[in-house]
């Protein structure tokens, strides 16, 4: 797990010839939030040459700062784990002068790869598409809301407004806050390439191109962090909590997703539109979707966000370009052939959420798995498919419930994941009523 200090010499200096003397490292934990540390390069080989000690609860603290029991935890006296800098990661961040940012691979204190890290999840899933000749490719889409203080200590809606969906300029963002990020995202390797308002006031959605799922998974982890850092910089909130709101929508994160063969070819297309494997693979996201609703939908408030007439899925089905279904088929074929996850809410942590819909795919593909006949019509009819969990509770019973998906991600981490949501459900229980915003909007 240690790092060439040639290499990391090496890059000392040309960090150095940029104009770069900090080095931000940074990792996911369960809930997808950064935990990092800023090195200063003139330190930098002896600083990350065996990699940088955090202690490994660090995974199960809370947005409100709990720390929650988990093996190898709080229990186990607080031991560390190593985050080791993955320099192919390694990017300048325009908006911080002077400040790079690289993500880690986290690795137990004995070198052995940390299971709990999600980002080691979801390469144990990519890998086993490598081992089946696929090479797993996700485009992601996410929604986000940016608020603005009240004058009252609070917050309220950024650009106050009805009917604005899919404007640009000042209609729907009166002081074009969005073309600033677009711009300033553009510069940090994300690969973003478009934005718009999205249906509710002060809803936004920025889309990033396609690539390698754990790439995918990168840029998606960088562009929910960089988006609060820089609403934060206006003095507004940015907010990817999937219902912060009861009169206004969710917010979505949609996952493109497609796979190349050995030859570099869609695997998911065929000369008469779909593939037998992309079948194979919807049937599999069908088979296993209230497991992988505790992934994509991870937050007791991920739940208010589903229903009839959200434009979320409410229902375990698929269609062909029919955005009521769970899984959209777009009508782009050949090169273009994907599907189109719409489970997953805003809240999700990237790799995970990614992880997810990758496993419950590959063991459809395994079991050679056929899809029910597509949704026809508005996706709403409970007597044409079966309800998507309504709890999170619900959707974490059938996590644990679900042993070929969790072998698949791996059981310590699912195992440590179910400790963490069920705590996380004691205590909303135990907390007054706006625990909701105040435990998401902030930190999600």
């Amino acid at each position: 797990m240690f790092l060439d200090p040639a290499r990391l010499a090496e890059t000392a200096e040309q960090l150095t010839a940029r104009g770069i003397d900090v080095l931000r490292v940074g990792y996911a934990d369960l809930t997808g939030a950064e935990r990092g540390r800023d090195l200063l390069v003139t330190h930098l080989p002896r600083a990350a040459a065996g990699g940088v000690a955090f202690c490994k609860s660090v995974f199960a603290t809370s947005p409100m700062g709990d720390v929650v029991p988990i093996d190898g935890g709080i229990g186990d006296g607080l031991p560390d784990v190593i985050a080791v800098p993955d320099l192919d990661t390694l990017h300048d961040v325009p908006w911080e002068e002077g400040v790079a940012h690289v993500i880690a691979d986290i690795h137990d204190a004995d070198g052995s790869v940390c299971e709990t890290s999600p980002r080691n999840v979801l390469k144990r899933v990519v890998d086993a598409f490598h081992a089946l000749g696929l090479n797993p490719v996700v485009g992601p889409e996410l929604e986000f809301y940016v608020l603005e203080p009240d004058g009252a200590g609070g917050w309220r809606r950024y650009g106050e407004a009805t009917g604005n969906v899919y404007v640009t300029g000042r209609k729907g963002d009166p002081q074009n806050i969005l073309i600033r990020k677009l711009r300033q995202l553009d510069g940090y390797g994300l690969d973003v390439v478009a934005a718009n308002h999205e249906f509710s006031s002060g809803q936004f959605e920025i889309n990033l191109w396609h690539s390698a799922a754990l790439d995918a998974a990168d840029r998606a982890f960088r562009f929910k962090t960089a988006v609060k850092e820089l609403s934060r910089m206006e003095d507004r909130l940015a907010t990817f909590m999937a219902k912060p709101f009861n009169d206004e929508g969710g917010s979505g994160f949609h996952l493109h997703f497609s796979a190349l063969d050995q030859q570099g070819g869609n695997a998911f297309a065929s000369a008469d539109g779909l593939s037998k494997l992309a079948e194979s693979a919807i049937a599999g996201i069908i088979a296993h979707a209230p497991a992988l609703a505790a992934l994509n939908n991870p937050t007791v408030n991920s739940y208010k966000r589903f229903g009839p007439d959200t434009l979320a899925p409410w229902l375990i089905d698929w269609g062909l370009d029919n955005r009521s279904a769970m899984i959209r088929i777009p009508p782009e074929r050949g090169g273009a052939t994907r599907l189109e996850l719409r489970l997953g809410d805003a809240t999700a942590n990237p790799y995970l959420a990614i992880a997810g819909m990758l496993a419950a795919a590959l063991l459809g593909i395994r079991d050679a798995l056929a899809p029910p006949a597509p949704l026809a019509g508005y996706g709403y009819d409970r007597s044409k498919a079966e309800l998507l969990p309504q709890h999170l509770g619900t959707a974490l019973d059938a996590l644990e419930a679900d042993t070929d998906f969790g072998t698949l991600l791996g059981p310590q981490f699912v195992k440590t994941f179910l400790d963490y949501k069920r705590n996380e459900l004691e205590r909303f229980h135990r907390h007054v009523t706006d625990w909701e915003f105040r435990e998401y909007s902030y930190h999600l």
